[in-house]
This record gives C-alpha cells, structure tokens and sequence, in this order.
C-alpha cells in the first residue's frame, strides 16, 4: 500500500511539511510506502471553468502548464491521501487550493477516481485559523466518497518559524494518532474488500435552483 502526502505550503522544510512528515512516519512504522509531493512551490492557476475535464472524460485537466495532471494519476494510484497546507487568513494556501479546485473537480467528474480511498488532512498555523481552514480540506476527501480517519483532537498544529510545530508537544501527538489510525483503517480496509463488497457508486443527481 501506499500514501502520498501534498504539502501546500511554498516552504519545503516548513510547519505543513513537519506535521505531514510526522503522519508519514508513523505509515512507514506500519510497513506503508510513502510520498511526499510539494505543491505550494509551484506556479499553479486556479480552475477556469472550462468543464472540458466534464466533456473529455480523459482524468485530465485542460491547463497542461503545470504538474496537477501528474498529481490527479499519482493521486489515483495510491491507496490514501494526505492533504497539508499553512493557514492564510484563516483559510488554505492560494496554491493548495487552486490545485485542490481542479484536481478534485478532475476526479469527481470522471468516474470518482479517489472514491473509498483513505484520505486525511491537516493544518499549521501561528496561532489561530486552523480549524477553518482545516475545514476546507476537508471538504475535498467527503466530496470524493473518501474514507477519513480522525486523530485525538483537531488536526491543527502551531509554529510560526520553520520547525516550531515541533515545540508543540500536543500537535506533534495529534499528527502520530492520525498516522496510526490512518495506518490501521488502511489495514482494516484492504481485509475488508475480500469479505464485505463496497457499495456500486451512483450516478450523480444535480438540482439547480434556478430554472
């Protein structure tokens, strides 16, 4: 089995990469191969609404510039998911979520390619906003019929400077539980699919409002 983890943050030794490297650790004790791949350090623009991903069918966003296309496969071929980024404003890092918006709508409109995958997020912030934006990230993985494991209180660690989330004793223990229970629903899944067969998925109902 294998995790891969999006850090958001523009920073590659940051708070973000510091919480994600710590639920990593605790898959690879579990004999899980890991991935680590930097978002935030990319040039990458927001969705433009085109709906050609929709109409193509391909798993393939129509902005080809930028490392998302690459990402929605590596995406699809693991087993979970981790989703990290630094909180702006009380919300997710502007390149996080911009990938996020077209890479998810890319999954989504082709076949729910992360459906019943394990997925996971968290958040560092210098002191407030991580709940919110924690939220957001959240919102991705339920969207896709993913499957998501909780830690001991909110996924949310504070630090400022580069390695500070690492003076944060109780941050640091949220991220590990959410490891190791990312590591057993992961385990208990894969045993799982041999007895219990998943749900068939449906095809999408949308009700607009305005007529």
């Amino acid at each position: 089995m294998k995790v891969i983890a999006l850090n958001g943050s523009p920073r590659k030794n940051g708070n973000t990469v510091g919480c994600l490297n710590t639920v990593l650790g605790e898959l690879e004790k579990n004999g899980i191969e890991t991935e680590l791949i930097q978002v935030g350090k990319e040039k990458v623009r927001g969705c433009l609404a085109c709906y050609t991903c929709m109409k193509n069918q391909n798993e393939r966003c129509a902005v080809e510039d930028d490392p998302v296309n690459d990402w929605i496969q590596m995406m699809k071929q693991a087993d979970g998911i981790v989703l990290g980024s630094p909180v702006h404003f009380s919300g997710v890092a502007g390149t996080m979520k911009s990938f996020l918006d077209r890479a998810f709508f890319v999954v989504s409109v082709n076949g729910g390619l992360l459906r019943h995958k394990v997925g996971a997020s968290v958040a560092a912030v210098r002191r407030s906003g991580g709940i919110p934006a924690l939220d957001t990230l959240n919102h991705y993985i339920q969207y896709s019929e993913m499957i998501m494991p909780g830690s001991n209180y909110w996924n949310v660690a504070h630090g400022m400077d580069p390695g500070e989330m690492q003076q944060d004793g109780e941050g640091k223990q949220i991220m590990a539980v959410l490891g190791r229970n990312m590591a057993w629903l992961l385990k208990v899944m894969e045993m799982g699919k041999k007895e219990v067969p998943a749900p068939a998925p449906v095809d999408k109902v949308r009700t607009n409002f305005i007529r």
